[in-house]
């Protein structure tokens, strides 16, 4: 392994914030995908960053309070595993509803709706979950929309009221609500009720 290739790929992790989730192919750029996890390997012998699930890195964050690093951010990791695998992702179930307010309990699995196969990762007791939608359910809707979709179609019909809807236009940005209205077209029609309140004047 070529020195300056190792330090190369070492400045890169050392500028990124604490918390950062690599993967193999943010370095391919310096070298090929075989170095790189090379590199990455010492890196974690020499505790630069610690080993998520194979091909899955962090620059993990200490907390002086605890004394301790703190556990890595699942949803980073997920996005992290979508980018390596180029998928495109967006959170669905529970974690949903805690990205927009209408729930405040921690996912036990975090579930993430992929143009790719059906996948699960786990690691210190945290599972993310990857469930296969069609390519028009996902990729030609912007994250946030896909996020209000879900987050929607989690809760179901008979448990949206007017707190929620509340909720969800004090939470979106209202430079986005004509976005979400004009992508969400082909939706579920009960689904789209939901947001054109939601993204009422």
């Amino acid at each position: 392994m070529a020195n300056g290739i190792y330090k190369e790929i070492r400045k890169r992790i050392e500028l990124a914030e604490e918390g950062t989730v690599f993967v193999t192919s943010d370095f391919t750029d310096i070298a090929n995908a075989t170095t790189v996890r090379k590199c990455l390997g010492r890196q974690v012998e020499e505790n630069c960053i610690r080993r998520i699930i194979n091909g899955v890195y962090e620059k993990p964050i200490y907390s002086n309070l605890l004394q301790e690093y703190i556990p890595a951010n699942p949803d980073a990791v997920a996005y992290a595993i979508a980018r390596s695998f180029r998928w495109t992702i967006a959170p669905c179930g529970d974690v949903a509803l805690n990205k927009l307010g209408l729930s405040t309990q921690v996912p036990a699995v975090w579930s993430y709706i992929s143009d790719g196969p059906y996948r699960e990762f786990s690691w210190d007791n945290i599972t993310v979950s990857f469930k296969h939608r069609a390519n028009r359910e996902i990729s030609f809707m912007s994250e946030l929309t896909t996020l209000v979709v879900e987050a929607i179609k989690t809760l179901g019909k008979e448990r949206i009221d007017d707190s929620i809807i509340a909720i969800l236009k004090n939470k979106l940005p209202g430079a986005e609500k004509k976005k979400i209205l004009e992508e969400a077209t082909g939706v579920s029609e009960w689904i789209y009720a939901v947001i054109r309140k939601v993204c009422a004047e």
